[in-house]
């Protein structure tokens, strides 16, 4: 028998129950969020509206940090998720949309502030926002290889801090002509010419991750 706390156990994730237990607790985590927001939304509620014991929901998500790196990582499917491919600019262009409307979906929202208010005092939060920033980086990563680029985690910063900065303080929208302006600006910051004086581009604007350091 298992010395570990039942509530510290973690869950198969191989095992379609467990699964469906997950989802249904991230299904429901996001109702709640947006109707009591990041502070009123308690493990005892969740569990309750989940139909779980809260020791379950403790095995998924050890602390709320954990649960809201979730809830925006795996935000709902708004049909808009780019596609990788060999243009640098379609797909940095797809991405910053999808993320903009990622972050305007009512759940994720105030989980995105919640976590990253809580980042200097709160080791969790600082991990979790650790976390999302290294997914979401290694994903757009993967989108690029078509086109042989991959981006470092500043040059990934350049492209969505811009929209970052345009919904959470400037509280404005971030229109598809301002990611479209922000797209064409990122890209220049990757256009590092050769000492010879050619550009060494690879016809996307950038140069080719084998030789980029």
């Amino acid at each position: 028998m298992s010395s570990t706390p039942v509530h510290r156990r973690k869950p198969t994730p191989s095992n379609p129950r467990v699964q469906r237990t997950r989802a249904r607790i991230i299904t429901v985590a996001r109702e709640l969020l947006p109707e009591v927001g990041p502070a009123g939304l308690t493990y005892a509620l969740l569990a309750e509206r989940a139909g779980v014991t809260r020791q379950t929901v403790y095995r998924h998500w050890h602390n709320r940090a954990a649960l809201l790196s979730d809830l925006i990582l795996e935000g709902p499917d708004l049909g808009n998720y780019p596609e990788p491919g060999p243009d640098v600019r379609t797909v940095a262009t797809a991405w910053l949309k999808s993320m903009r409307d990622g972050m305007n979906a009512p759940a994720v929202r105030p989980a995105v502030l919640a976590v990253t208010a809580q980042a200097d005092h709160d080791p969790d939060s600082a991990q979790a926002l650790v976390r999302i920033v290294e997914d979401r980086h290694a994903a757009f990563n993967g989108m690029l290889e078509p086109a042989g680029v991959r981006v470092s985690a500043e040059e990934y910063t350049l492209l969505y801090g811009p929209v970052v900065a345009r919904l959470f303080f400037d509280r404005a929208q971030a229109t598809d002509a301002f990611i479209d302006a922000v797209v064409a600006q990122w890209l220049t910051t990757l256009r590092l010419e050769d000492a010879d004086g050619g550009d060494g581009l690879d016809g996307h604007g950038v140069r080719p991750a084998r030789e980029r350091g």
